[in-house]
């Protein structure tokens, strides 16, 4: 398994976005939209786990998140793992990644939210807040620092 940090100028980038509005979590639309629109900006990515050339799953880090108003960053966001790879440690192994990254460009510490129950947990994270998503449910923000 491979890992690669991409911006709008790889080659990798179109695939990962088709891969993304044709996942099977509804969030991908939304990945997809951003990639498309190229809201990342200065050291914001996507990442992407591969097997050969196989895309596998996919996060960003990211300044902020789905929740406004919030003085947290940065993020990992849009955590998705393809089914036929889950149980294998996949996400553990992209925030890790993700993690690596961030600490290159200068951070000490990084964020999720998500409503998932002892998920992140197990990764280090814990909570620091519950808010309301623009959709209406309480989402944890998590934090853990690097």
């Amino acid at each position: 398994m491979n890992f690669k940090t991409i911006t709008s100028s790889d080659e990798m980038w179109s695939r990962v976005r088709n891969y993304a509005e044709s996942c099977s979590w509804k969030a991908g639309k939304s990945l997809a939209n951003d990639m498309d629109n190229n809201v990342f900006e200065d050291w914001e990515r996507v990442i992407v786990a591969f097997d050969n050339e196989k895309i596998c799953g996919y996060c960003t880090v990211a300044k902020t998140d789905c929740i406004p108003n919030v003085c947290y960053t940065p993020y990992i966001g849009y955590m998705f793992v393809g089914e036929e790879y889950r149980g294998n440690r996949l996400s553990q192994n992209m925030i890790q990644y993700a993690m690596d990254y961030l600490k290159t460009v200068g951070f000490d510490k990084v964020h999720i939210v998500s409503d998932h129950e002892n998920l992140y947990e197990k990764y280090g994270f814990h909570i620091i807040d519950r808010q309301i998503a623009p959709w209406g449910s309480e989402e944890k923000i998590y934090l853990q620092k690097l």
